[in-house]
């Protein structure tokens, strides 16, 4: 009899466990229709807003000039509140590009998280500190060791193990803007295009034949100055870096930038850091474009006449042209914006004056 007990006992828990398994599940399921009800209905908002938005700012050329600034200032805070928010969620998502599809497949990689959002942000941040490090190191190790070992010549070995190590770093940077961009950051066209061309650049590297003896002096005389301008690299990034995060940061809480915005380009910083950054930015430029011209000379005396080293220095040109023009771009949309400033700045001061 207890056996019987027993199993009639199980048999009344069983059926009410599962009794409130399907009371829970219906509740589950009026939930997630509310839910969704609730955000088609906020994604309607957002979507409206959005275009509304976009709208005005298409109207601001038809206006007075004088009185556009306060309301594309305004409008400008409308557009960083819904897309550095949470409600940027519901709103339509981007698209993977072809780089990403090409690595990952169609995945999507938006998140939805604010907070994971700007994980990602920080750990691109915190991985460009890191590599301006190793521009830096790696070069300058590679330069010691050819004169205290390596007899002035450098091997073929070390310059290729570099050379992947390009490699790798360029994919990455290309493949984390791929994911900022997915997720609303703003990053500018060149500088993703930039990272595609390096990468070229490391790949055709690794298979171009380093001369040695004799007379490795004169058929290396390309690589020593393309590891000498690396190392300027390294310098100009840890001042792109210090600098753009310090103007990134007053912009966001001026509400003239959002918070998925990355230290990316030439956008510095205050007036007596871009006196040393930029005249630093166009060194560096000019010194990549003599690389590359450099490279192209080489191939075309004989000294080193591989299709790689014609390559190698087409792309440096092309991308320190590049670098050049886009440097030049953000310098006068700056100096654009602080003449704005000031024409605003003395139409307030007038009613004081009177």
């Amino acid at each position: 009899m207890s056996r019987d007990g027993d199993a009639r006992g199980l048999e009344a828990e069983a059926a009410a466990a599962a009794e409130a398994a399907r009371e829970l599940r219906e509740a589950a399921a009026a939930l997630v229709a509310t839910r969704a009800a609730e955000e088609d209905a906020l994604r309607r908002r957002a979507v409206a807003l959005d275009a509304d938005v976009r709208r005005l700012q298409g109207s601001l050329p038809a206006l007075d000039p004088s009185a556009v600034d306060k309301i594309e200032e305004e409008l400008e805070r409308a557009r960083v509140a819904i897309t550095d928010s949470d409600v940027a969620s519901f709103l339509p998502s981007k698209r993977n590009g072809k780089f990403l599809k090409m690595f990952l497949g169609p995945v999507n990689v938006r998140v939805a998280r604010k907070e994971d959002k700007l994980k990602i942000k920080d750990e691109y941040n915190n991985y460009r500190d890191r590599t301006a490090y190793k521009f830096l190191l790696f070069p300058s190790i590679l330069l010691l060791l050819r004169w205290w070992i390596w007899d002035g010549c450098l091997p073929a070995w070390a310059v290729q193990i570099y050379q992947a190590w390009l490699l790798f770093l360029y994919t990455s940077f290309a493949l984390r803007e791929n994911v900022l961009i997915a997720n609303g950051s703003d990053i500018r066209p060149w500088w993703i295009y930039h990272h595609y061309l390096a990468m070229v650049m490391a790949l055709i590297s690794l298979t171009w034949e380093i001369k040695g003896q004799p007379d490795c002096s004169s058929k290396q005389r390309g690589v020593q100055l393309f590891l000498r301008w690396a190392i300027m690299q390294g310098i100009a990034m840890h001042l792109q870096n210090r600098y753009q995060r310090q103007r990134l940061r007053t912009r966001i809480a001026l509400g003239k930038a959002k918070r998925m915005d990355v230290v990316a380009g030439e956008t510095a910083g205050v007036e007596g850091q871009l006196l040393l950054l930029y005249p630093v930015l166009f060194i560096l430029q000019g010194f990549e474009a003599y690389v590359g011209v450099l490279l192209l000379q080489t191939a075309l005396h004989g000294l080193a006449s591989e299709w790689q080293v014609v390559v190698c220095g087409i792309l440096l040109v092309v991308m320190a042209v590049g670098n050049f023009v886009n440097t030049v771009e953000t310098l006068i949309l700056k100096l654009r914006f602080k003449a704005k400033m000031k024409k605003a700045k003395g139409r307030q001061d007038r009613p004081h004056q009177n």
